[in-house]
């Protein structure tokens, strides 16, 4: 097909496809009660914009400076904020970042602190925002790793999460490297690092990302570490092999980039179900895109997202909710002329950025390092706080867009999967065109989102389904949900695979090691297996027999899906192999 007339048709499909939105946004700290500085804070300081109390509203949490505790601003009822007191003990030193994380799966959100000159601290909440400090008992260690950045995942898809630590110690007497440590499931942590192959060297790490770079349903991690002479200190891509061990595969996936990387932000930014990635720097960023085959390409140059100025914390978030997602960097670079101190990249698509005019960042210029989304007042309009250093008051950047475009906001309750969905995949389409989402817990620079996805659909007055691929292995589908407001998706509530058979054939455990059983209440005739590539790897015929064990000794670990074959029924089923 001839390719200019294709992207003609490309373009005209989205300008049809949209609303002509006007972005505008609006620092509205002093409205909303949330003014102040967080302090002088080397090399910045975290933010979460994440419903700590679980309320329906998103609330604001700060660390700050030393002498100072961390500030905690609850959001009422979308009108205000206010500061409150959380019995933390006297953390009244620097704090890097606030992961507010579910730990323990019992339903309420826990407390996790990086820190680079008193040790890390997890607070475990025993219920009404009650804090109790189990760092000690849990088996993390209270030791002084000069912390900077944190983020949660479940490597092993056991439904717990476990936490990946960065640690930048810039010391010439130590050498401390990152540190994976596996959730047990009892409340406590174990040092998995050395067996899960992470390396033991000091690579200067500001913070990590987890994604799945290659849809395999394991969770990799992407780490961005300040440059060095050395070249151990180049970015780092870990590929989750799916039997407990990663593999580094920087190199042969070209992200093994020799910068000062201070961020590391995931999205996929052209919707081709392929998570991408951008990385800021003290001079440029670099903007890797996800080709599906376990390496990337840099397109900052070609996609004008190069910021070209000293850079921090990024965000992605769809800013006029027309499905496509833009791209906003903080830095700090003030006071210089022609030389950018923050951006905001309107994603025009088909590769395209551009920095519009007006819209309302015209004295975005204090020291800006972290920024996360999240929203003021669940108008699905996607909103932003941005932190500042040299006692500079922070930056609230509410969406004050008048024409919006519809919209829809997901929020995930994960069963056999962890409590909050982390690691998820949600796959949304609106008149045949479909866009994804990754829900994380830590992403960006010391930044934590809202637990809530945020998903644009234009001018669409409909969306045909949301589809929710879990670290389980389930997927929910959800047929025309209504639009313009927020739904929580429960895992296994609406199944997409022969939701009326599910109680005629039963598959256990799952995941598996080495025996899948499956019973059904009527004759199994035949049974094939196929992996994520619809290959058959496993295949009986004339069983005529209620009950089966399957020998999976031979596959790889992964996700597989298993069509059992009655009388009566045609049953596919899914499970993984660890």
């Amino acid at each position: 097909m001839n390719t200019s007339f294709t992207i003609s048709i490309f373009i005209l499909f989205c300008s049809l496809y949209t609303v002509n939105a006007q972005i505008n946004f609006e620092d509205t700290s002093i409205a909303r009660d949330i003014d102040f500085t967080c302090g002088y804070t080397p090399i910045g300081n975290g933010v979460s914009f994440y419903d700590f109390d679980h309320d329906g509203w998103d609330d604001i949490s700060f660390t700050t400076e030393d002498g100072q505790l961390p500030k905690f601003y609850k959001n009422i009822s979308g009108q205000f904020f206010v500061p409150i007191t959380l019995n933390i003990g006297m953390v009244n030193y620097r704090t890097k970042q606030i992961n507010w994380v579910d730990f323990d799966n019992d339903g309420d959100s826990d407390l996790f602190l990086t820190s680079n000159t008193n040790g890390n601290r997890l607070f475990k909440n025993t219920g009404n925002l009650s804090f109790e400090d189990i760092t000690v008992p849990s088996g993390l260690p209270v030791t002084n790793f000069l912390t900077s950045g944190a983020s949660w995942g479940d490597y092993n898809n056991d439904g717990f999460l476990d936490v990946f630590i960065c640690n930048r110690d810039f010391s010439i007497s130590t050498s401390t490297p990152n540190y994976l440590f596996k959730n047990n499931g009892d409340g406590t942590f174990t040092d998995v690092s050395e067996v899960a192959g992470i390396d033991r060297l000091k690579h200067l790490s500001f913070c990590s990302a987890w994604l799945d770079i290659n849809n395999d349903g394991w969770q990799d991690i992407y780490i961005a570490n300040d440059k060095s002479a050395q070249p151990f200190h180049r970015n780092q891509l870990y590929k989750n092999n799916g039997d407990g061990t990663f593999t580094e595969i920087g190199a042969s996936s070209g992200t093994n980039a020799l910068i000062d990387a201070m961020t590391v932000t995931v999205g996929d930014y052209n919707a081709d179900g392929w998570f991408d990635i951008y990385v800021t720097d003290l001079e440029t960023s670099i903007f890797f895109k996800n080709n599906g085959d376990e390496t990337f390409t840099d397109i900052a140059a070609l996609t004008g997202t190069e910021f070209n100025s000293t850079g921090w914390g990024s965000i992605f978030l769809d800013a006029d909710n027309d499905a496509y997602l833009d791209l906003y960097v903080s830095g700090t670079n003030v006071n210089t002329p022609n030389v950018l101190s923050a951006a905001f990249y309107e994603n025009l698509g088909n590769d395209n950025f551009q920095i519009p005019n007006n819209a309302g960042f015209q004295n975005d210029d204090r020291y800006s390092y972290s920024n996360a989304i999240g929203d003021i007042n669940n108008d699905g309009l996607v909103d932003f706080v941005v932190t500042n250093n040299n006692d500079q008051d922070i930056f609230l950047w509410e969406n004050k867009n008048l024409e919006n475009n519809n919209w829809i906001k997901v929020k995930l309750q994960g069963t056999t999967s962890n409590r909050d969905g982390i690691g998820s995949v949600i796959e949304l389409s609106s008149n045949g065109q479909v866009q994804y989402r990754y829900t994380h817990c830590g992403e960006g620079f010391l930044a934590q989102n809202s637990a809530s996805e945020f998903m644009g659909i234009g001018a669409n007055t409909s969306i045909d389904y949301i589809k929710v691929k879990w670290l389980s292995g389930i997927e929910d589908v959800i047929s025309n949900p209504s639009i313009n407001e927020q739904i929580t998706i429960v895992e296994g509530s609406s199944l997409s695979i022969n939701t009326v058979d599910m109680a005629s054939v039963k598959l256990f455990p799952n995941p598996v090691k080495d025996v899948i059983n499956l019973t059904s209440k009527s004759a199994i005739n035949d049974i094939e297996v196929f992996n994520i590539l619809q290959q058959s790897v496993h295949k009986i015929k004339a069983i005529n027999e209620p009950e089966i064990s399957i020998n999976t000794t031979a596959l790889k670990p992964g996700l597989y899906y298993i069509v059992v074959k009655t009388n009566t029924t045609k049953t596919t089923r899914k499970f993984i192999k660890k």
